[in-house]
């Protein structure tokens, strides 16, 4: 399994925004990008997309990390 965590951090802590996401492999061979979003301290909503193979789903996670990089939002790691 491989994830990523990100957060943005704001002026005020009610605005604070996380993005996580996790690959996880399904019994059928093929992988899951699972990711929620939302407040700092709230549920978030979370989304699953479905990739035929590892390397989609992390070609996938990869594009998506960038674009919240470019976002504002920051690697905690």
């Amino acid at each position: 399994m491989s994830g990523v965590y990100l957060t943005r951090d704001a002026e005020t802590p009610a605005l604070a925004r996380f993005y996580r996401m996790l690959m996880v492999p399904t019994l059928f061979g093929e992988w899951v990008l699972l990711r929620e979003w939302g407040r700092v301290g709230a549920g978030g909503t979370v989304r699953a997309d479905t990739f035929p193979n590892a390397g989609a789903a992390v070609l996938a996670l990869q594009a998506i990390t960038r674009e919240k990089l470019k976002r504002g939002y920051r690697s905690l790691a």
